[in-house]
């Protein structure tokens, strides 16, 4: 008995010539985009790996630059800035207060180091005794009240000059002769102060200088 010959479907050929041709359409494509997208990642690659050759001319977007940039300024010693540290201080608070000292705040320190006084003592009493320079003697350039007294009025030619005397006068009648705390230079300096407030105010403003 012979068997009937099989037809193959049209259908089925068909499908096989639009896979063929999707396959030999496709790939090439998909080639083609894989070897351009290869390229771009390796120029952005490349790109990331070499920095421009000045940050600070050609910052890249997004991207901060710090630096430690060399110093103009000579190198001080300690010593030096614990100086400057004390005179900035001594400068702001006569600042505050507008006062016609302002300009010696660094010749303040260094008479007070030379003296062995309190870098603010000098200051403070300037303070208390006239305001910090505001109400003295006409030219006298004298705002510590030192030898302002009934018989007259010790004058100074200059705030330098006044600065150095009553740090040279606290130093050698007072500290050397033990007179070293407010109080104990209240006792001389102004002893008829009512309730020791004379005392009180220095302090006061030696701790507003800290």
């Amino acid at each position: 008995m012979q068997l009937p010959s099989q037809q193959e479907d049209p259908l089925s050929f068909w499908k096989k010539i639009l896979l063929i041709f999707i396959f030999f359409t496709i790939t090439p494509i998909a080639l083609f985009s894989s070897i351009i997208s290869l390229i771009a990642l390796t120029n952005v690659s490349f790109q990331e790996q070499t920095p421009p050759s000045n940050l600070f001319e050609n910052p890249k977007p997004g991207v901060q630059v710090f630096a430690s940039l060399p110093s103009e300024q000579s190198s001080i010693s300690g010593k030096v800035l614990g100086v400057d540290a004390r005179s900035e201080l001594i400068k702001n608070y006569l600042d505050i207060y507008n006062s016609p000292l302002k300009p010696y705040s660094d010749f303040i320190v260094k008479t007070s180091d030379k003296f062995d006084l309190d870098y603010r003592l000098i200051t403070a009493i300037a303070m208390k005794e006239s305001g910090l320079c505001k109400v003295i003697p006409e030219e006298s350039y004298n705002c510590w009240g030192w030898g302002i007294h009934s018989n007259g009025t010790l004058k100074f030619s200059s705030f330098e000059q006044g600065i150095e005397e009553v740090s040279k006068g606290l130093k050698e009648n007072y500290f050397d002769q033990g007179l070293r705390t407010v109080e104990e230079i209240m006792s001389k300096y102004i002893p008829h102060s009512p309730g020791g407030i004379w005392a009180e105010n220095v302090s006061k403003f030696m701790k507003e200088m800290q």
